[in-house]
């Protein structure tokens, strides 16, 4: 196949970081313009040269209508990246990629490429073999990892309460819901909260507790899955597990003792439980955490077929650390040792997020697996702060004024604002993202709610509710804080540090 004869456009200022992103890839023609996003219709055609391209991609950031000159030329102009780093990237791609005259290709590239992740994570579920399959949801074999999220002490939640957090679980991607029951849970209350997770989602529903009777009751109220079975209550509750078929998760006696999971295992197969998950037990980092996957890796090379579950939230939930980085690790972990259920009760705040960053890695697992590659460049990735390529940096000037702060501050006579943030929250059925809130003292009847700093600062300038050029920046940098927090989920609170 002959290679593409690509131009690509760019200004005075962008010109050597254009040529060493492109090396040998495309041609480069640098206009008589600094700022390369300032390309227009005109100046392009004043400036190319006498040759035929098969495409020709101006800045990412050019706002001129180019379908014109398109047209009068017979080449597709199209958008390139919005940064020069970004067009060695882009042209790895231009064989198979469709440029576009109206989306930078560095966002039509991203959003092509989460697309067929999904599309092959969804052909490759599709093909997986499994040992067990709970309504339709495939657990085990060379399936994906499933995400079970654990709602803590469900038993004793509202039914509203329970409600809201299931269908806020299942938005983030659980594919499990686990119903935490605490000791003093009445029977009755199993049987409710069993009952109205139910009512509310058709994924697998699993029960957390050790008692017996809570166990029987939940599996005659139509649990899928129950938490947890030993030497101490597999014959209290063997009868109607082994009725209803319903899948089990076999915990050792002592965490540290594989051989009494193997042995529990071997009692509840012996007096007839089939669909058995194994849980070695994942033990926080300071009390076992190597142990504990040593335990995995040991069970794993005797027992190759019996799904695994696997605690990520044990460890998460016991770290002063971003989850997202340790979600993304142990995922990792879990992949290499076959496990097949990643769980997390998403009970503390730093953790929070834990379900959707499980769900993410899982995926992410999976297509490496597929391409026998690292978990890196698959269209779907668990970036939040940490940059995949740094953009150029500017240049310190050799003379410049130094930036000092002014101490003087004058009450704006529109009137001030106060900026609050809202969490996400769940009306019918649905979760309603959260907002930024702004109210003025003198309009506070009438607050203005957004996601954006842009979009509600335009509209206070819009509705003359400020005055002073310093109030207008104050606000700016305030409503960026908010905005940013909204993005990462944290919360906010003004003047104060993000």
């Amino acid at each position: 196949m002959r290679k593409m004869n690509i131009l690509v456009v760019t200004g005075k200022l962008a010109a050597n970081t254009v040529k060493a992103s492109v090396n040998r890839g495309a041609e480069v023609l640098v206009l008589d313009i600094e700022v390369a996003a300032f390309t227009t219709p005109a100046l392009l055609r004043r400036c190319l040269p006498p040759k035929k391209y098969d495409l020709i991609l101006i800045p990412g950031l050019a706002s001129g209508d180019f379908p014109g000159l398109e047209k009068e030329l017979g080449i597709p102009v199209r958008l390139g990246p919005k940064h020069a780093v970004d067009l060695g990237f882009v042209l790895s791609f231009s064989e198979g990629l469709e440029f576009s005259p109206w989306i930078p290709a560095c966002e039509l590239l991203i959003e092509k490429k989460r697309s067929n992740a999904f599309l092959r994570m969804n052909e490759l579920e599709q093909l997986a073999d499994s040992p067990l399959s709970l309504r339709s949801v495939k657990i085990g074999g060379n399936s994906r990892m499933k995400v079970m999220a654990e709602i803590v002490d469900a038993g004793s939640m509202s039914k509203n309460e329970l409600t809201d957090k299931i269908i806020y679980f299942v938005e983030q991607g659980a594919d499990i819901i686990d119903l935490g029951i605490s000791l003093d849970t009445s029977i009755g209350e199993v049987r409710t909260a069993v009952e109205t997770a139910r009512s509310v989602t058709d994924v697998p529903l699993s029960i957390d507790t050790l008692d017996p009777e809570s166990i029987n009751e939940a599996v005659d109220a139509g649990i899928d899955i129950v938490l947890s079975l030993n030497s101490k209550n597999i014959d209290k509750v063997k009868d109607k597990i082994i009725r209803d078929s319903t899948a089990s998760v076999i915990i050792p006696d002592q965490p540290g003792d594989i051989e009494s999971l193997f042995e529990n295992i071997g009692s509840a197969r012996t007096s007839g439980i089939r669909n058995i998950i194994a849980d070695p037990v994942l033990e926080p980092a300071g009390h076992g955490l190597t142990e504990s996957i040593s335990r995995y890796y040991e069970f794993r090379k005797r027992d190759r077929i019996t799904p695994l579950f696997f605690g990520a939230g044990n460890v998460t939930e016991l770290v002063d650390a971003d989850s997202i980085g340790i979600n993304a690790i142990l995922s990792s972990i879990a992949m290499e040792l076959d496990a097949n259920i990643l769980f997390t009760p998403e009970f503390s705040h730093k953790a929070h997020d834990s379900v959707n960053e499980l769900k993410t890695a899982s995926i992410m697992m999976m297509l490496s697996r597929d391409r026998k590659s690292a978990p890196k460049d698959l269209g779907v990735n668990m970036l939040t702060i940490k940059e995949k390529r740094r953009r150029e940096f500017g240049v310190m000037p050799e003379s410049f004024i130094e930036a000092k702060g002014s101490e003087k501050w004058h009450l704006d006579p529109a009137g001030c604002f106060k900026i609050e943030l809202t969490d996400d929250k769940i009306r019918n059925g649905k979760i309603i993202p959260g907002k930024i809130i702004v109210r003025n003292i003198i309009d506070k009847d009438i607050p203005i709610a957004g996601s954006t700093a842009k979009d509600i600062l335009d509209t206070i300038i819009e509705r003359g509710l400020i005055s002073r050029l310093d109030h207008a920046a104050y606000l700016g940098r305030e409503l960026m804080k908010a905005e940013i927090a909204l993005k990462f989920k944290r919360s906010y609170s003004q003047d104060d540090k993000f």
